[in-house]
């Protein structure tokens, strides 16, 4: 009880979490997007209960993963060196998963423009089963625990282990949270906006490319990436705001049309 009143009466302990808490909400919107794209492979029924226990597995892996900090930390071993190089485990999977990324998202890219991609919503021969979609969600958000458990400890070092491992697993569940409750209202404006499901697709192909650089240790930046995508996200906004504005003046302009034909004016000529 000691330790629990003192954990919560710890300004030092709630600076972090909301740090760590932000951070992983932030690192989690690759993942969303993901799952908001690969669950709507699935019939409209199925796709929130996808959505719902792929999440609820990827918590489950999270905090397994926080009690392995050791096993995880030593993922960052080099297993292979050449100059100041070194390939590592996390290396591994960062560029497998990086792989993995860019080959699902030029699939649908490439499915979109020839026109396959509608067949999914449907529920037909070409929506994936149901345990593969929940497979593909579990196995790259692997690749997405890995980055933000080790930005976690880092951000935790400073606090006890006995502290910081409450801390963390409050962080990632709250995070997890915010992606379940956010995914779906994602995975239907993006079902409802072919143009934003491109964007949304182009963005995960960027997000592979940064995985496998950072697989290679070559270190980028990730807030540039993610002030390019909200800016991108912005721009296709105002297209859609403007899009339909002029579709509602076209329907007026045509209602106008033809009431003015139907009008006995309209009609004598």
């Amino acid at each position: 009880m000691d330790f629990i009143l003192a954990l919560l009466t710890s300004p030092e302990a709630w600076a972090t979490f909301a740090a760590l808490a932000a951070l992983e909400v932030v690192l989690g919107v690759d993942n969303v997007i993901f799952i908001s794209i690969i669950a709507n492979k699935l019939p409209p029924h199925l796709r929130p209960r996808a959505r719902y226990i792929g999440l609820s597995g990827a918590l489950v892996m999270r905090i397994i993963l926080l009690f392995s900090i050791t096993w995880i930390m030593g993922l960052t071993t080099p297993l292979w060196s050449s100059g100041d190089f070194n390939l590592t485990w996390k290396g591994v999977i960062l560029i497998l998963g990086g792989a993995f990324l860019i080959y699902k998202a030029v699939k649908e890219i490439k499915a979109e423009l020839s026109g396959e991609g509608h067949d999914s919503s449907l529920g037909g021969a070409a929506a994936m089963a149901f345990g593969a979609v929940i497979a593909q969600i579990m196995m790259i958000d692997l690749v997405f625990s890995l980055d933000s458990i080790i930005t976690a400890v880092g951000l935790t070092s400073h606090l006890e282990r006995s502290m910081s491992l409450p801390i963390m697993i409050a962080a990632v569940t709250l995070a997890i949270v915010v992606m379940m409750v956010s995914a779906g209202p994602i995975a239907d404006f993006i079902d409802r906006n072919p143009t934003m499901k491109m964007l949304a697709l182009a963005f995960l192909v960027m997000v592979g490319v940064v995985l496998i650089l950072e697989g290679l240790e070559f270190h980028f930046d990730r807030k540039i990436m993610y002030v390019a995508m909200v800016f991108s996200v912005a721009v296709e906004v105002l297209n859609l705001l403007r899009r339909r504005k002029h579709d509602q003046l076209d329907a007026q302009h045509r209602a106008e049309q033809a009431a003015a034909e139907q009008s006995p004016v309209g009609q004598s000529h």
